[in-house]
């Protein structure tokens, strides 16, 4: 038996914790179903005591610390649903007003289906008027009441057993048999923790939660308890305390971390509608939701008045600290908005004080993609939610850009490292672009017909480059980034010198109208055609047919650019060469070019491929490229492949039959081989190793690197990606690079200096060796140095000096080795790794380049410095540094005029990035810049790729932090591999050079030469061969019996010598060392 009525209002008499501890008893009454009826009867007669009118209710609440009133809803004519909901409120909980009436009747305005059988949750519901309301009039399968103040939580179960129990106790129910009990819920919650907690997913979130900061904030800072003070609890529902977000500044931020929760929550069709004071303004307001991705619909506005115990000084701060203005009005009839400043003196005079308050209802727009981006970006990366924008007044480029940030996301969050790129392109893009061509043009290509390049310009420049023509007839329109020697040259015939005629390469510049065209193939007969189609040509396939059959008869090699044609979309426009290729296999004389630049968001992103159907056009072009380009930025492909998979995605796979086409009688002339230097790298050098289907090899033989992305580095990708708008001062990377190599080697520069940029180091390196080929130079490498580098400077045609090195200087240039080499030289070109020399790991100290700088300048050698393999010293404090400036500053006056510095460089290894592509050049000599700009056709790093760099160089300017920690760590780890690598090679029979820096060693295979082993032609042939092994078949021989990739001494250009690199994710690393023991076991046995 429960205590009478005045039993209950003499307790609840004593304070207002008395009066909750009271209902709090009463609520356990309502819980029990044994007493449930007899406690719903005593709320009942609770009520008809102070039921008379307000002023009796006034009376109770200030007398007992509680009050019940009735909410009434009939407010429109033809409302069939309950009149009225009886609530209750205690004074530690927010007292229904305006604010929530305002909130009701926007709910009002949508459709009666809007709630309608759905999961709906409320934040900060207060005493729960407004959940119950929602479950009495749209009949939702459940409705969560949610508020942080557990009294609140607890006063409003007891309002729901008020309304889902008559005054006899008896349950109501409604037309489809259930009671409110059925459908409603209310639990603690900080916002909607409590759905994240318990998996629930939500299809309606409402929400009137505070918009004002606490001028106090320290009060913001206690424990949210049952026992804590009515004051506190009370305050939880008119302020709200900094939460990291940049809508702090506006009060907003407890809103903006409000809506991000409701994305990870909210079902894909699912609707947010939040009560909005319009203090901050209607357009912020507005943006906090669309910059999340929402499509937001203001159904509601009025103005309501201030609530006279909320104190705005906190938003008089923030205008004295910044150029905002909020907005406030002089009572309600006021129209003329008045700052908070001029809003709080009035409101301290004894004015009444108003303000717009709106319902906007909110939807994602593209709810998946949106999610995910949220979802990567909770784990950590909260910081870059502030820069983050997906605000798009064109849907076609909101269309664009948040999936391709939804793609960025998943493969950020679910990849703890950039995995290996094969040189031809990143699989998977090629393979989007085959069925893009078999889907929506039907030519049935696969990822083995298509090679990837930067950028159009390459492409060309590289085809070319492959096969060195004599001469070339170009489209004018697609010769800007040639080389100037080629298109200044007169040389169209055999000069009948000694010279090989096919070191000149004539580029004549050709009209793109196909008779035109023609008409100079016929005369000229030159080897190699690149050209596009005239717009009015394109249409039908005869213009391209004719050009076919002509370059047939005539023995020339055809590009063919469709760039303009080539359409991005669901319905493609029309092209004659596409048509062409839906019905005849390509001819093996001609390729297609195709440079993608055409998109919505990254108007200068750019990526590009060749079309082949020639496997041995496709092999030399990936090789091609993998010598003069490495490989094309990851980031590029990702985000053109993105688009590819947007235009798939949708469609139902092999819904066509196989296209059949015929094949083209090849009965032309001879055409144009590869060039010789190109013939002898692609045959001779070492590069990398193509995977066949279902294998998984282990890479030690390329400079990639495979060790974790430091989250610092993933969030400054993500953020490149995400802003909007980018200030030139944002991407302008040169103080910081000026600052990089000074700090790190103290490398002087001028206002004449000039730094160049690039997707990577050895495209500028490439540039440099065609600049001292163009002066007639001889590019001088010491022995043991970067053999993908010597690959390239062989590929085009340079005059190169091998420096001999010797074992005991650990394969250093030493001065006097240097001084020998260079007395007889002409015009030396001297190239230098370090500090860090790549594949040997070893360096070079300030002592020792000091001296070979001297020797060098005392010959008149230009030299390179390259560091891209540096910045990863196992022990910097031993090493010292290097201090170039003092260097040179002692060779200013002594050496040849023509000696010089230039300073080579990458990020991507000292970054531990992996996948923005960064190269830098530093060029102190003015003819040395005029000569380099005279070899165009360089694909300059992204503005995302310059903002992530600039980003992470002021990151590591701070000296402390995530990623100066993840570096340390990683120099750490990679100290610990080279000695585990050490141990087990020196185990295994094998002599090794210990490195100190970087990600690789060298180690001789003494114990395995002239060893015999069998190894199978293939992995499915069982038939064996005996290899008698050497310091270069071992290469294949590892291969062969493991799957491991290392460098032979054909590769590092040391005797002997084979190269290990080290930077693998650490199961590879694991896997790479049993293979070196299961290798010596396969040679034992």
């Amino acid at each position: 038996m429960g205590p009478t009525v005045d039993e209950f209002l003499k307790d609840c008499e004593k304070s207002g914790d008395a009066a909750y501890g009271a209902l709090r008893s009463v609520l356990e009454r309502l819980e029990d179903p044994t007493t449930r009826v007899e406690a719903r009867i005593f709320l009942s007669e609770l009520q008809k005591r102070f039921s008379h009118d307000s002023a009796s209710a006034d009376h109770c609440f200030h007398t007992y610390h509680f009050r019940i009133d009735d909410i009434f809803l009939d407010q429109y004519q033809g409302y069939q649903g309950r009149k009225k909901l009886t609530t209750m409120v205690i004074p530690s909980i927010f007292v229904p007003e305006d604010w929530s009436f305002t909130f009701y009747e926007g709910l009002n305005r949508h459709q009666d289906s809007i709630f309608k059988d759905r999961t709906v949750s409320e934040l900060g519901c207060g005493n729960g008027w407004i959940s119950i309301a929602i479950a009495e009039k749209w009949m939702p399968s459940k409705v969560y009441g949610l508020d942080i103040n557990p009294r609140a939580v607890k006063v409003s179960w007891i309002n729901l057993y008020l309304n889902a129990l008559d005054e006899k106790g008896q349950p109501i129910y409604d037309e489809e048999k259930k009671t409110l009990l059925d459908r409603v819920e209310f639990h603690e919650s900080d916002l909607l923790s409590y759905c994240r907690e318990h998996g629930i997913q939500l299809e309606r979130i409402v929400g009137c939660i505070p918009q004002i900061l606490n001028p106090n904030p320290d009060a913001m800072s206690k424990m949210i308890t049952e026992n804590a003070s009515e004051e506190f609890l009370h305050s939880l529902s008119n302020y709200c305390a900094l939460q990291g977000f940049v809508e702090d500044q506006f009060g907003l931020g407890l809103i903006a971390r409000a809506v991000e929760e409701g994305i990870s929550v909210i079902k894909p069709m699912g609707i947010m509608i939040f009560n909005m004071g319009g203090r901050p303004g209607q357009a912020v307001c507005k943006r906090l939701f669309e910059r999340r991705g929402f499509h937001v619909n203001k159904i509601w506005q009025t103005k309501v008045l201030q609530a006279a115990d909320t104190d705005i000084s906190a938003l008089v701060e923030i205008e004295k600290n910044s150029p905002h203005r909020f907005e406030f009005f002089m009572g309600l009839s006021g129209d003329q908005p008045i700052c908070a400043r001029t809003a709080w003196a009035y409101g301290k005079a004894g004015g009444r004080i108003s303000h717009a308050l709106s319902v906007y209802s909110c939807q994602l727009r593209q709810p998946n993609q949106v999610k995910t981006i949220f979802e990567f970006l909770k784990n950590g990366y909260h910081e870059i939610s502030s820069s983050l924008d997906l605000s798009f007044e064109d849907d076609s480029v909101a269309d664009e850009k948040i999936p391709i940030l939804a793609y960025l996301a998943s493969v950020l969050k679910e990849s703890s490292f950039f995995p290996y790129e094969p040189p031809a392109g990143n699989k998977r893009f090629r393979n989007l672009i085959a069925g893009f061509m078999k889907t929506y043009h039907h030519i049935p290509l696969n990822a083995d017909n298509v090679v990837v390049f930067p950028s159009r310009a390459v492409a060309i420049e590289n085809a070319l480059r492959l096969f060195s023509p004599r001469l070339a007839i170009v489209d004018e329109h697609l010769t800007r980034h040639l080389p100037r020697q080629w298109l200044t040259s007169l040389v169209i015939e055999s000069t009948g010198s000694d010279k090989p005629s096919e070191d000149i390469l004539t580029v004549i510049e050709a009209p793109r109208q196909s008779d035109l065209m023609i008409e100079l193939i016929k005369k000229l007969k030159p080897q190699v055609v690149v050209t596009g189609m005239a717009h009015f040509e394109a249409v039908t396939s005869a213009a391209f047919e004719h050009l076919l059959g002509v370059t047939r008869e005539i023995g020339s090699r055809l590009f063919l650019d469709i760039s303009d044609h080539f359409e991005l979309s669901s319905l493609p426009g029309s092209s004659g060469v596409l048509k062409y290729l839906a019905r005849t296999q390509l001819p093996s004389h001609a390729a297609i070019i195709c440079g993608l630049v055409k998109n919505q968001v990254y108007s200068d992103m750019e990526v590009a491929f060749i079309i082949s159907e020639e496997e041995a056009i496709f092999k030399a072009l990936s090789k091609t490229v993998e010598v003069l380009q490495g490989i094309t930025a990851p980031m590029s492909q990702y985000y053109y492949g993105c688009l590819f998979h947007e235009l798939l995605a949708f469609q139902l796979a092999d819904r066509r039959p196989r296209a059949e086409r015929e094949s083209q009688k090849d009965n032309s002339v001879e055409m144009i081989g590869f060039a010789s230097s190109a013939i002898s790298v692609l045959n001779n050098s070492e590069l990398s190793i193509n995977e066949e289907e279902n294998t998984s090899l282990i890479h030690m033989d390329v400079d990639q690197s495979f060790l974790p992305v430091p989250s610092s580095v993933k969030a400054a990708i993500f953020e490149g990606f995400a802003r909007q708008n980018l200030a030139e001062s944002e991407i302008d990377v040169t103080s910081s690079i000026k600052h990089f190599i000074k700090s790190n080697y103290g490398f002087p520069t001028d206002r004449s200096t000039e730094f160049i940029y690039a997707d990577s180091s050895l495209a500028l390196f490439n540039k440099v060796v065609l600049c001292c080929i163009q002066e007639g130079g001889t590019l001088c490498f010491p022995v043991g140095s970067n053999g993908t580098y010597i690959s390239a400077a062989k590929f085009l045609k340079a005059n190169i000096l091998n420096i001999p090195t010797k074992s005991e200087e650990g394969f250093k240039l030493t001065e006097k080795i240097l001084s020998e080499v260079l007395e007889p030289v002409n015009k030396p070109w001297v190239y230098i790794s370090g500090p860090t020399i790549n594949p040997t790991g070893l360096l070079y100290s300030n002592k020792e380049i000091e001296n070979i700088l001297s020797t060098c300048a005392k010959f008149g050698a230009r030299v390179v410095i390259d560091t891209s393999f540096s910045g990863l010293e196992f022990d910097s404090n031993s090493w010292g540094g290097w201090d170039l400036e003092g260097s040179l500053s002692k060779l200013s006056y002594s050496g040849n005029p023509s000696f010089g510095v230039s300073l080579l460089g990458g990020l991507s290894l000292k970054m531990l990035s992996g996948a923005p592509k960064f190269g830098f050049l530093v060029l102190n000599q003015s003819h040395l810049v005029d000569a380099f700009y005279s070899f165009p056709g360089l694909c300059k790093p992204h503005i995302t790729a310059k903002y992530a760099i600039k980003k992470l160089l002021g990151l590591r300017e701070q000296k402390s932090g995530n990623l100066v920690d993840a570096v340390a760590e990683q120099i750490k780890n990679l100290r610990c591999r080279s000695k585990r690598l050490k141990e087990t090679l020196e185990k295994c029979g094998w002599d090794v050079l210990e490195s100190c820096a970087g990600v690789s060693l060298v180690a001789k295979p003494s114990a395995y030469l002239n060893k015999t082993v069998k190894l199978k032609h293939s992995p499915e042939d069982d038939a064996t061969h005996e290899v008698k092994l050497d310091d270069i078949n071992i290469r294949e021989a590892i291969l062969k019996a493991t799957g491991l990739c290392i460098n032979s001494s054909s590769w590092t250009g040391i005797p002997g010598y084979c190269r290990f690199a080290f930077a693998l994710e650490e199961s590879e690393f694991e896997r790479a060392l049993d293979c070196i023991v299961k290798f010596k076991d396969i040679i034992s046995t």
